[in-house]
C-alpha cells in the first residue's frame, strides 16, 4: 500500500500544506488505497527534504507534482485521460500559476506578515522545548525570505506582493465562475490543486488581503465546499468554514 508522508492535520484541515492536501486528495479521487503514518514531521527521511512524500514498492518519491506523474504512470490515470491536448495544456498553466506564483504571496502571509507570522509559529511549533520553540521559526522565516528573495517577489513590497496574489484568485475565480469543477461536472486532477490552495487559504485562520479578496467570490467557498463533501465525507468542515 502506498505511504502517504505528511505534514500533521491543523486547523481542521487534513493538512495545512497546499502541496500536502493537494496530494492527499489526489489520492482519494484516484480511488488509489494510501495510508499516512503518524510520525511527527518525517522530513529526515524525505527524498528532497521537504514534504509530501510517499514510499510505494520500496521507493521513496518526493515533490506533489513528481508522486502524481509516478502514480499515473503505475496505475494508470483515471482523472485526466477524457481531457482535450488544448485542456491538458491550460490545467498546467493554471497549475503553474497557483503553485509558482500564488503559493508566494500565501507563503509571505503566514510566515513574513508580522500581523500573522506569530499566530503560525505558535501553532506549528508550540510543541518544542522553550529555547528551540524561539530559535526555529526564526530559522524557517529567514530561509523563507531568502528564498522569496531569489525567485523574485520577495523583492516586492507587502502591498504589491498582495496585489500580485489577488490578481491570480481572480484568475482561478473567473475561471472556475460556476462550473461545479473545473472543467465541468467531472472533477480531474487540477482541482485537487485548485482546492488544495483554495481551501488552505479561505479556511486556514490567517487573515490577509487574499483572503479577504477571496470572500468576493462566493464560488470558491463553494466550490471547496463540493470537493470536501466528495473527498472528506468523514471530516466535519473546518471551523473557519462556518
Amino acid at each position: 500500500m502506498i505511504e502517504l508522508y505528511q505534514f500533521p492535520p491543523m486547523w481542521g484541515l487534513p493538512n495545512f500544506s497546499p502541496f500536502c492536501l493537494k496530494l492527499e486528495t489526489w489520492l482519494r479521487m484516484a480511488k488509489l488505497p494510501y495510508q499516512a503514518p503518524k510520525c511527527g514531521i518525517p522530513l529526515g527521511k524525505a527524498p528532497k527534504h521537504k514534504l509530501p512524500y510517499i514510499v510505494d514498492r520500496g521507493q521513496s518519491i518526493g515533490d506533489s507534482s513528481l508522486i502524481i506523474d509516478y502514480l499515473k504512470a503505475t496505475y494508470g490515470d483515471t482523472l485526466d485521460n477524457g481531457l482535450s491536448p488544448q485542456q491538458q495544456a491550460v490545467s498546467l498553466a493554471f497549475q503553474r500559476l497557483i503553485e509558482e506564483n500564488l503559493y508566494w504571496p500565501v507563503l509571505y502571509s503566514r510566515w513574513l506578515d508580522p500581523r500573522n507570522r506569530q499566530v503560525i509559529a505558535r501553532k506549528v511549533f508550540g510543541r518544542l522545548p522553550p529555547l528551540i520553540r524561539d530559535l526555529v521559526p526564526l530559522r524557517v522565516r529567514r530561509k523563507m525570505r531568502r528564498d522569496m528573495q531569489g525567485q523574485g517577489l520577495g523583492r516586492h513590497s507587502e502591498v504589491e506582493i498582495y496585489a500580485i496574489g489577488c490578481r491570480d484568485l481572480d484568475a482561478v475565480a473567473l475561471f472556475l465562475d460556476d462550473k461545479p469543477f473545473f472543467w465541468g461536472e467531472t472533477p480531474t486532477s487540477i482541482d485537487a490543486v485548485v482546492f488544495g490552495f483554495i481551501a488552505n487559504l479561505l479556511w486556514a485562520p490567517i487573515d490577509n488581503p487574499i483572503k479577504a479578496h477571496a470572500s468576493r467570490y462566493p464560488q470558491l467557498d463553494a466550490y471547496c465546499r463540493r470537493m470536501w463533501a466528495r473527498y472528506y465525507p468523514e471530516l466535519p468542515l473546518p471551523p473557519a468554514a462556518g
